[in-house]
């Protein structure tokens, strides 16, 4: 019996491959897009349906569904080991190419520039972590490091250990963040107690503290750009 879901029997028109060859990738819908990645659908769902399955699963959120595991893509019907590998390994490329991009901007100049830094760690997280980025006088990058991580919602910062990588760096200022993965930007008390204390070891040290960031996968809160540092 002939599969009349399949890509190749569709309109030219509707068919993801034909429309990314004469049209680009960038006028392709993200479910065009994960089609191509399955292939094929199945008797009663085209590939593109089985897409739009995945992304109404992840509330259209792609970060979200980049974190998916191999058990979760193949409880999609359609979708087995194979497929699931395929769609987790582009997922995978995603994440490394954006990584890339951010190092090549080694100089942090904004808050934004930072945060990209440290998502390429901290993206998908379930679990809190504590992370320190060290520059030199130009702004430059000298290492990017995790001091520590925790649970759902806390996880314990040894300054000891934030100002022991700066110095091991000879930095001559630091920019900290850690993630929050319930999704909120909202600094807490602690957070906002732990920043005053890492301020005042770094006026001490000789050692400015840039910034806090808070980070979640779509966006971030900087202490510095809200004004915080200078009134704790």
């Amino acid at each position: 019996m002939e599969d009349t879901k399949g890509i190749k029997s569709w309109s030219p028109d509707d068919r993801p491959r034909e429309k990314m060859m004469d049209k680009g990738p960038a006028a392709l819908s993200d479910a065009e897009l994960l089609a191509i990645l399955i292939s094929s659908g199945t008797a009663e769902e085209s590939a593109v349906d089985i897409a739009r399955k995945m992304l109404k699963s992840s509330h259209h959120d792609l970060h979200a569904l980049g974190n998916y595991s191999l058990k979760q893509f193949t409880q999609f019907k359609g979708i087995g080991p194979v497929r699931a590998i395929t769609i987790m390994a582009a997922m995978e490329l995603g994440k490394r190419r954006r990584a890339v991009a951010a190092k090549a901007e080694s100089k942090i100049i904004e808050s934004r520039l930072a945060y990209e830094r440290f998502l390429q760690y901290m993206m998908g997280l379930k679990h809190e972590e504590f992370w320190v980025m060290c520059l030199n006088n130009a702004r430059h990058v000298l290492a990017l490091k995790k001091i520590s991580e925790g649970g759902l919602t806390a996880t314990y910062v040894d300054p000891k250990k934030v100002f022991h990588l700066a110095l091991q760096y000879n930095a001559a200022s630091i920019i900290i963040a850690h993630n929050h993965p319930s999704g909120t930007l909202k600094p807490s008390r602690s957070d906002e107690l732990l920043t005053k204390r890492l301020l005042d070891a770094g006026k001490l040290l000789e050692c400015t503290l840039d910034d806090h960031l808070i980070v979640c996968d779509d966006n971030y809160f900087s202490f510095a750009d809200e004004g915080l540092l200078h009134s704790l």
